[in-house]
């Protein structure tokens, strides 16, 4: 192979893994993580009219540095920290989520402020705001609260628990929170964009071409125009990549691991069962010898009063005759 022949491939490749290491990222994100966009979003969720975008001081945790922690968009703005996580299939485990994200936003907090929290004076925290911007195939309302208390196996009163997360799940699906769509623009662009990537799957087809054409519409319609014709090959990738056959996938393995845990229940229960019925079986066997040495204590007791030494002797070798005795005796 020749020098420019592999130079092109090594180009390619870059190219190739710059695009597939964008796409992992959601297009919510991707939409909010410009400062003015994030801003309008926030005043729109707020009713606040904040202009200054450096006000806006961006936490987003980064899966480069927590491996297995990286949230959409969270920021501190106005006294409060913001976390806000885009989800496209429905998971009542956000607050779950959510708890994880919060603790360590505001580990970096104290840290980055060298906050002293054994200090004998209380040190102030900005406020937490967890809202959760839904946009799956299931139907739900347009505003709904998720509790961390929800998932705890002891049931009881939520005031009773020590420990409380609160999630705020907003449906963006096109239609819903006309409200909100109208105070921020680019939530509603999304909305459209979403909707018209599900009307062109949904009418079966070559799906590349059916999300290639979505794109067209909406760039023809101004519905994310500029991040749509700038990275255009990065969310067609990203797009098909998210598909509901890879959910369905996805839902059918979890399913799977659940009846195999079940099954592994039930099977470590049979075991137990039969441990607990071996040891009934030999707890009457020592109940059963207990009773006969008391009986045959009772018999020698008899025995003795009334002196018949030599029956004694023999109900030791003559088990027919013990147990005769025993009868006659009403022992």
């Amino acid at each position: 192979m020749n020098i420019r022949k592999l130079k092109k491939r090594n180009a390619r490749r870059q190219y190739e893994h710059r695009v597939n290491r964008k796409y992992k990222d959601s297009l919510f994100r991707k939409i909010f993580s410009d400062r003015k966009d994030l801003l309008d979003l926030y005043n729109a969720l707020n009713g606040t009219q904040y202009t200054d975008e450096e006000e806006l001081t961006v936490t987003t945790l980064e899966d480069v540095i927590y491996i297995s922690i990286k949230n959409d968009v969270s920021f501190l703005l106005g006294g409060t920290m913001n976390l806000y996580e885009h989800q496209s299939s429905y998971n009542p485990n956000m607050p779950i989520r959510g708890l994880m994200y919060l603790a360590r936003l505001y580990q970096n907090y104290i840290d980055d402020c060298e906050i002293n929290v054994f200090s004998p004076v209380l040190k102030h925290l900005p406020s937490p705001k967890f809202i959760v911007f839904y946009n799956g195939s299931k139907d739900e309302p347009d505003q709904k609260l998720l509790r961390l208390t929800d998932a705890f196996a002891e049931e009881g009163a939520p005031e009773e628990s020590c420990l409380e997360c609160c999630a705020t799940m907003l449906n963006i699906n096109y239609g819903h929170n006309y409200e909100l769509m109208e105070k921020c623009r680019r939530l509603e662009e999304y909305s459209v964009f979403v909707a018209e990537v599900r009307k062109a799957l949904e009418e079966g087809g070559d799906q590349r071409q059916a999300v290639d054409d979505a794109i067209d519409i909406c760039i023809e319609k101004g519905v994310l125009r500029d991040i749509l014709i700038k990275e255009r090959a990065a969310i067609m990738n990203m797009v098909l990549s998210c598909t509901e056959k890879q959910y369905d996938r996805l839902v059918r393995k979890e399913l799977e691991q659940q009846e195999k845990r079940i099954k592994e229940q039930e099977d470590r229960m049979r075991r137990q069962q039969g441990q607990i019925e071996e040891q009934d079986s030999q707890m009457r066997r020592q109940q059963e010898t207990i009773r006969d040495q008391e009986r045959l204590l009772e018999l020698n007791r008899i025995l003795v009063r009334e002196r018949k030494y030599d029956l004694l002797e023999q109900i030791q070798d003559d088990p027919a005759l013990c147990e005769e005795l025993m009868v006659q005796y009403g022992v």
